[in-house]
């Protein structure tokens, strides 16, 4: 039976991918990162490694507290031209 509920709405991915990825051998939430590109959106994986975590808990037969979430990368703010522009500037001074 096909799901097209999305899990990871950052890369579109749905529950069908992940069970998919889990099937052919991807079993740990940073493969399918790797395989899928879950968790690596503007969310950093906050709204679907929960869900993912679980579906490799219940596919595979291991209990959740054992599997390691992803890794989190630190959070990136954008920054005008201007202000790139600005320390060039001072960096030729």
């Amino acid at each position: 039976m096909e799901d097209k509920t999305i899990v990871c709405r950052c890369s579109d991915i749905t529950i069908e991918d992940i069970r998919e990825a889990i099937k052919n051998g991807y079993e740990t939430f940073e493969e399918l990162k790797r395989v899928l590109r879950t968790g690596m959106g503007p969310c950093q994986g906050r709204t679907c490694m929960p869900i993912i975590l679980r579906e490799i808990s219940i596919m595979t037969g291991v209990p959740i507290e054992q599997l390691t979430p992803g890794r989190n990368r630190p959070p990136v703010n954008a920054i005008s031209l201007g202000a790139i522009a600005d320390q060039e500037e001072e960096a030729d001074e």
